[in-house]
């Protein structure tokens, strides 16, 4: 017997949802980019060209969240198919937060203008962009092919990322304390790399939600987390 849905407009919409959210994807890893170029390279255009981005990209995201939903309600999936709609709402929302973070990037480049450049952290900051970029594709084509190693391969790379961005904070710390007039360009920079390193975590999220849809287990939440700089959220009791 066929594995196919027999309600072969299901099988339509799952296809559907699964375009948008790879368009979705793309529309992230391209307002990263831009994002990052135009904060390093103070170009004001391309930061506007990211803010209409990202309006573009929250339609998208809106449209599929509701699109999901609406499945849901009308064709009541189960197992594999339950957690694929589960998963997918998950990543939107994390793809969502990706193009937030990449528009605040970018706003940056209005702010960093007046402020001279510190030695060394641009580079640092377009290798670490690059690192949670590739996270980022590498999570979304884990998602498309289903594959678990590649979802776990992710995850473990967050590591490096939180190192990368905790170089960068002491970096950037050592010329404020250096000289006072670095503090507002330091500050701009810092937030930059705390962003980074967000998107950093929002792929390891959507990678979570990858090894969920195939196996029906989220990993442990105590996943190894390198970022110094973040304090421990408080325990109950």
């Amino acid at each position: 017997m066929s594995d196919k849905h027999i309600v072969s407009g299901f099988d339509r919409d799952l296809a559907a949802i699964e375009t948008s959210v790879a368009q979705i994807g793309a529309m992230a890893r391209d307002a990263l980019r831009d994002a990052i170029t135009a904060c390093l390279e103070r170009d004001r255009d391309l930061a506007a060209q990211v803010k209409t981005g990202d309006h573009a990209l929250d339609r998208l995201e809106a449209d599929t969240r509701l699109a999901t939903i609406k499945l849901i309600a009308l064709r009541a999936p189960s197992a594999v198919d339950l957690r694929f709609v589960l998963a997918v709402l998950e990543i939107c929302a994390h793809l969502e937060r990706c193009g937030d973070y990449a528009k605040n990037i970018a706003k940056r480049s209005t702010e960093l203008g007046p402020h001279a450049q510190l030695a060394g952290t641009d580079r640092a900051l377009l290798r670490m962009s690059q690192s949670v970029g590739q996270m980022l594709g590498d999570a979304l084509a884990a998602f498309l092919d289903r594959d678990v190693d590649k979802a776990r391969a992710v995850i473990a790379s967050d590591l490096e990322t939180d190192h990368s961005y905790n170089s960068l904070f002491r970096g950037l710390l050592t010329y404020m304390m250096e000289d006072p007039r670095n503090i507002t360009a330091g500050m701009h920079l810092h937030f930059v790399a705390k962003h980074l390193e967000r998107i950093g975590d929002r792929a390891t999220g959507i990678a979570e939600q990858v090894i969920y849809l195939v196996t029906g287990e989220l990993p442990d939440d105590d996943r190894p987390k390198a970022d110094l700089t973040t304090p421990p959220a408080p325990s109950a009791g």
